[in-house]
């Protein structure tokens, strides 16, 4: 089930936005403020945000930078729902980060086909992560086994998580597949990263690709 992340200061469109998410069996999380939504998504990221821009104590550009920048949140899709219809504030809204940009009032049959466009396109990119990584083989020679690569600097439970980031899975999964938390998972993702000096998952799963790391049998 795909969790949708909904971030608005008006009460009545947000539990109208909440109620009808619901009804297509989506998981909805709902928040008033960019900085509390910050928080629950650093501890488990949602598959879909759909954002206000103009709110109290950060502001809907703030929040999609922020977002942005922190390796939990670099493919996420973003969307962002707003008033502002000028021209240069849509064309903001894409230059900071967001992936689609919606004016108000809008009608939910268009909102619902850009969300699942874009969730489309995530699982796209997700599916082509995983063949990019079942077509490695390793290299070989007549005369000589291939090369091995180096010792991964990482803990045992930073390795698990690595090759099943490796085999396309989400946190999610991940949780799932290891018995941890979502909350566990990225904070082992995020050293992983810091680690081998990578932003996100895809120079991650490059990272691999590059060295001949494969999963172990």
């Amino acid at each position: 089930m795909k969790r949708i992340l909904i971030v608005d200061d008006d009460t009545q469109l947000r539990e109208s936005l909440r109620d009808f998410f619901l009804e297509l069996d989506y998981q909805v999380e709902d928040f008033t403020s960019g900085s509390v939504a910050l928080q629950q998504l650093q501890q488990q990221p949602p598959d879909l945000i759909l954002s206000d821009v103009t709110m109290p104590e950060m502001d809907g550009w703030e929040f999609c930078r922020q977002v942005r920048a922190i390796p939990a949140g670099q493919l996420i899709p973003f969307i962002f729902l707003s008033a502002k219809d000028d021209l240069k504030d849509r064309v903001k809204g894409h230059e900071i980060g967001a992936d689609d940009y919606l004016t108000k009032p809008f009608a939910m049959r268009e909102l619902r086909a850009k969300v699942e466009a874009q969730l489309e396109r995530s699982r796209r990119i997700n599916a082509e992560i995983v063949r990019m990584m079942q077509q490695i083989r390793p290299a070989t020679t007549e005369t000589a086994p291939p090369e091995q690569p180096p010792a991964l600097p990482l803990t045992p439970a930073e390795e698990r998580v690595f090759w099943e980031v490796m085999q396309g899975n989400t946190n999610k999964q991940i949780s799932a597949n290891l018995f941890i938390s979502p909350r566990t998972v990225q904070s082992h993702l995020s050293n992983i990263l810091s680690k081998l000096d990578l932003e996100n998952r895809s120079q991650l799963v490059r990272y691999a690709y590059e060295r001949g790391y494969r999963p172990p049998e």
